[in-house]
C-alpha cells in the first residue's frame, strides 16, 4: 500500500465544510496545494528490468476496508443538483410573473409563487405603498372573502404583515411566527382568529425597493406550526427581489392610466341635457392607454339637439388630447350651423387638415327635432347609427365616406329618418364592434340582436337600453384591462 504525502491529501469533512459556506469552486481551490511536494518534484532514476528502486517499502499493514468512502464528487454532484433545480424553479417562475399586464394579476401570481416556495397553502397579500398615492388592494390565497374579513378584525400590530405595513423597527425583513398558540406573546384576537380560520404559523415578508420604497406585505399561513427551511427562506427571498421590481413597475403604469382615464372623462359631459321630448343615457369605457373616442350631447335653438360620436385615430395621452379639441370644435360649428349636419362636418374636416394633417378621425353628427321626432344626420367614415323599437330593429343607411383629414375635399348627403314613438336611436363608436374580436359581418349582427333583444320592460328606459346592449355584445363587461379600444355608445329614446 502506498504512502501517499500529506501535502496532496484532500480531507472530505474539510471540503465539505469549505463549500457550504464558499461554494463549490472556493473550496475547491482552497484545498489544493500551491506548489508541487518535494517528493513529487525530485528526479526519477531509471527502471532496472521493471523495479523502481526508491518506492519505499510501508512498515505500517493498515487496517482492512469495511466499506468504501463516499467519493467527495458525488456529494458536490448533489449539491449542484440541487442548486441548478432551484433556479430553474426561479426561472420558471419569474417568467409566469413577467407575463402578468396587470395589477391584480401580478398580486396573485406573486402570493401563489411565495406559497410554493415556501411550503404554505394559504396566504394573503396586503398592497399599500407607503407614499399614500394608492392603488391599495388585499388579495388572498385560499381564502374566502369573509375569512379575509376576520384577519382584517385583528389589531393591526399584532400582525406580522401589519407591522411590515406600519414601519416598525423589528419589522424591516421577514417575519416567522412558528407557533401562535405556543407563543405567549401572541395577541388573544389574534389567536381566536387563528383557531377560527385554522392556521398555527405564519410567514410574513415585505415587499420593498429601495426606488419606489414599501409597496406592501405578503405572509403565507401553515395548518400545523412550522417555519421554512434556510433554503426556502433564500429562495423565496430572491424571488421576493425580483417581484417587487415588477411590481413597482406596473403600479406606476396603473397611476399613469388612472391619470389619463381621469382626463379622458373630465373630457366628455358630465351630464347629458335634458331636453323635452327625448332622453338620453350614454357609456364609456376607456381603453387601457386612454383612446380618442367621444359622445356629446349639445342643447340648440328652438328645442333642438345636436347629437356627435367620433373617434381620433391612435392612442394614449396625444390621442386624448386631440379628442378633446375635436370635440370642442365640433360644438362650436354645431351652434353656429348645427341645422346643416354636412356643413358642420366639413368644417371639421377643414379644421383637421390645416391644424393636424397627420391625424384622421371619424366622425357622426346628428340634428334632432323631438318635437316631430325628425334626425337629420352626416357621418364621415364612421359606423352606421341603429334604431330600434317594438317594431323595427335597423341600421340607417348613411352615404359611405372617407374619414376626416383623408380627403383633399369632403362632401357627403346628409340622411333624414323620423323615429316612432318609444323608438331609441343607437350612436356608437367602432370600438364597440372590435371588441367582440368577431369580423364586422358577424359583430354587426350581434349588435343588432343585441338590440332587439333588449327586454320589453327596459325599452323605454335608454339607461336600460345601453347597459343591456353592452352586456349582451360584449358578455364580459366591456373588456379587460389590456384592450386598446374605448368603447362609446350614446342612446336616443323619443317619447
Amino acid at each position: 500500500m502506498l504512502d501517499i504525502d500529506s501535502l496532496v491529501r484532500v480531507h472530505v469533512d474539510a471540503l465539505i465544510a469549505a463549500q457550504n459556506d464558499m461554494g463549490v469552486c472556493d473550496a475547491i481551490r482552497r484545498n489544493t496545494p500551491v506548489g508541487k511536494p518535494e517528493a513529487m518534484s525530485a528526479p526519477h532514476l531509471p527502471n532496472v528490468a521493471g523495479i523502481h528502486p526508491t518506492v519505499p517499502v510501508s512498515a505500517q499493514n493498515p487496517e482492512p476496508l469495511t466499506e468504501a468512502p463516499a467519493a467527495p464528487g458525488a456529494f458536490l454532484q448533489d449539491r449542484l443538483a440541487g442548486w441548478v433545480s432551484d433556479l430553474t424553479t426561479l426561472h420558471e417562475l419569474t417568467e409566469r410573473l413577467t407575463g402578468t399586464r396587470t395589477l391584480d394579476t401580478a398580486l396573485r401570481e406573486v402570493l401563489e409563487a411565495g406559497a410554493a416556495l415556501v411550503g404554505a397553502g394559504r396566504g394573503l397579500l396586503v398592497l399599500e405603498p407607503d407614499d399614500g398615492r394608492g392603488p391599495a388592494a388585499t388579495v388572498g390565497l385560499g381564502l374566502a372573502h369573509a375569512e379575509l374579513g376576520h384577519i382584517e378584525t385583528v389589531p393591526r400590530g399584532a400582525t406580522s404583515y401589519g407591522r411590515i405595513l406600519d414601519g416598525l423597527p423589528d419589522a424591516t425583513g421577514p417575519l416567522a411566527q412558528r407557533d401562535l398558540f405556543a407563543d405567549e406573546s401572541t395577541d388573544p384576537r389574534l389567536r381566536e382568529v387563528a383557531a377560527r380560520l385554522g392556521y398555527a404559523a405564519s410567514y410574513a415578508l415585505p415587499l420593498a425597493t429601495p426606488a419606489a420604497g414599501r409597496l406592501g406585505a405578503a405572509v403565507w399561513l401553515y395548518d400545523e406550526p412550522a417555519e421554512p427551511l434556510e433554503r426556502q427562506r433564500h429562495l423565496v427571498g430572491l424571488y421576493a427581489r425580483y417581484a417587487t421590481e415588477h411590481l413597482a413597475r406596473l403600479l406606476e403604469l396603473e397611476r399613469a392610466r388612472a391619470d389619463v382615464r381621469v382626463v379622458n372623462e373630465e373630457l366628455l359631459p358630465s351630464r347629458l341635457p335634458r331636453v323635452p321630448g327625448v332622453r338620453l343615457a350614454a357609456a364609456h369605457r376607456p381603453a387601457a392607454r386612454g383612446g380618442g373616442d367621444w359622445y356629446d350631447a349639445l342643447p340648440l335653438p328652438d328645442g333642438a339637439l345636436g347629437l356627435s360620436v367620433g373617434s381620433v385615430g391612435g392612442s394614449g395621452p396625444g390621442a386624448v388630447a386631440a379628442m378633446g379639441r375635436m370635440r370642442s370644435s365640433l360644438r362650436a360649428y354645431a351652434v353656429m350651423e348645427g341645422e346643416d349636419p354636412v356643413a358642420v362636418l366639413s368644417d371639421l374636416e377643414l379644421l383637421l387638415r390645416l391644424t393636424e394633417p397627420s391625424r384622421s378621425a371619424t366622425a357622426l353628427f346628428a340634428y334632432c327635432e323631438p318635437a316631430v321626432r325628425t334626425v337629420l344626420l352626416s357621418g364621415a367614415g364612421h359606423t352606421p347609427p341603429l334604431v330600434t323599437g317594438d317594431r323595427r330593429t335597423e341600421y340607417v343607411e348613411t352615404t359611405l365616406s372617407a374619414p376626416l383629414g383623408m380627403l383633399a375635399c369632403w362632401e357627403a348627403p346628409s340622411v333624414e329618418i323620423t323615429a316612432e314613438p318609444g323608438e331609441t336611436l343607437l350612436l356608437y363608436t367602432d370600438g364597440l364592434l372590435r371588441r367582440t374580436g368577431d369580423s364586422t359581418d358577424r359583430a354587426f349582427a350581434r349588435l343588432r340582436s343585441a338590440a332587439a333583444g333588449v327586454p320589453k320592460a327596459a325599452r323605454r328606459d335608454p339607461a336600460s337600453v345601453v347597459d343591456h346592449v353592452l352586456r349582451t355584445v360584449l358578455p364580459e363587461g366591456a373588456g379587460t384591462a389590456d384592450d386598446t379600444e374605448d368603447v362609446v355608445l350614446l342612446a336616443a329614446h323619443f317619447d
